[in-house]
């Protein structure tokens, strides 16, 4: 509770009014007036959470109720049992559900990496500090076979090193940096705001960007419904998806997620100021996306060539 009224303080004061609830004028009601949304990431789901406080979907005239996640994996088990009608997840955790047979209509896309806002990382006094330096490198890695170990994969692959030999330890995240301090890792797979923390409070720095090559401006995460839900709902879903894009266009101006980072997340207001961030796209696109299932499916991640264009809705309710 703590954290929406600070939330909503920092909303009143850079001049985003709190809206009321207001179905617009000649638009058939949403089938169902709430929606129960999954989150996770305070960075990837800044704009939904800041838009969510401000009312912007009760003007539009639904009900979104933020549902924190435990995991992505907790999410789409949430999802699949009906406790939840849209998730969050990393695109790499919802294409590879998707190729598993899961059926999902994606709804929104969250988050699309930049410079720096995810990379490997590595500790002054390690023996690891050019990416080429060697040949069968471990690199710690929140979850296995993820975004992590994808672009992880591609980085090296870029830098010349064969991805074959690279080896993935699960480590938490908040045990990023004691895995590369004890040996466990050479390396750490690291996002925003870790990166930033491990810098200012461990002197770490940066082995390589984890956004060049295959994975520049790569699509990081995004929403999604199961179809099911999505046929029986397109009013509400749409409607979802329209107030997501005007939140997430907001967010093209950083100072927005940094001012509302500190409330959102555990971080202080000069973190957030430091940190990289990436981009919120305001829509759909299938083309970007389809880049994370190419890249899985040539990396081996899903066994087939998954097309993305499947999982978009495809007709706009009346």
């Amino acid at each position: 509770m703590r954290k929406v009224l600070a939330l909503l303080a920092v909303l009143a004061l850079s001049g985003c009014g709190i809206l009321t609830e207001d179905q617009p004028v000649g638009q058939a009601p949403p089938e169902r007036g709430t929606l129960r949304v999954g989150v996770g990431d305070a960075i990837d789901t800044a704009p939904l959470r800041i838009a969510v406080a401000a009312g912007e979907f009760s003007r539009a005239g639904l009900r979104v109720e933020l549902v924190e996640q435990q995991s992505q994996e907790d999410g789409l088990a949430r999802l699949g049992a009906g406790e939840l009608d849209i998730v969050f997840a990393t695109d790499v955790a919802l294409f590879r559900a998707a190729a598993g047979g899961t059926e999902l209509q994606l709804q929104g896309e969250a988050y699309t990496a930049g410079r720096d806002t995810m990379a490997l990382v590595t500790l002054p006094e390690s023996d690891y500090q050019d990416v080429t330096a060697k040949k069968a490198p471990r690199i710690a890695v929140d979850l296995p076979d993820d975004l992590g170990a994808l672009a992880g994969r591609s980085v090296l692959a870029t830098a010349g090193v064969d991805p074959a030999g690279v080896e993935f330890v699960t480590t938490p995240a908040a045990d990023m940096v004691e895995a590369v301090r004890s040996g466990a890792a050479d390396a750490a797979w690291m996002v925003e705001p870790g990166i930033t923390t491990a810098r200012k409070e461990f002197g770490a720095r940066i082995l390589s960007d984890g956004a060049r090559g295959a994975t520049l401006d790569f699509p990081v995460s995004s929403y999604a419904s199961s179809t099911e839900f999505a046929k029986g709902n397109p009013r509400a879903l749409a409607i979802f998806r329209d107030a997501l894009g005007r939140a997430q266009a907001r967010a093209d101006d950083p100072a927005v997620v940094r001012q509302a980072l500190p409330a959102l997340a555990d971080i202080d207001a000069t973190t957030a100021a430091l940190i990289a961030l990436g981009t919120y796209p305001s829509s759909l696109n299938g083309i970007r996306l389809q880049r994370v299932a190419d890249l899985m499916h040539a990396s081996g991640s899903i066994p087939g060539r998954l097309d993305v264009q499947s999982l978009l809705p495809q007709v706009t309710p009346d």
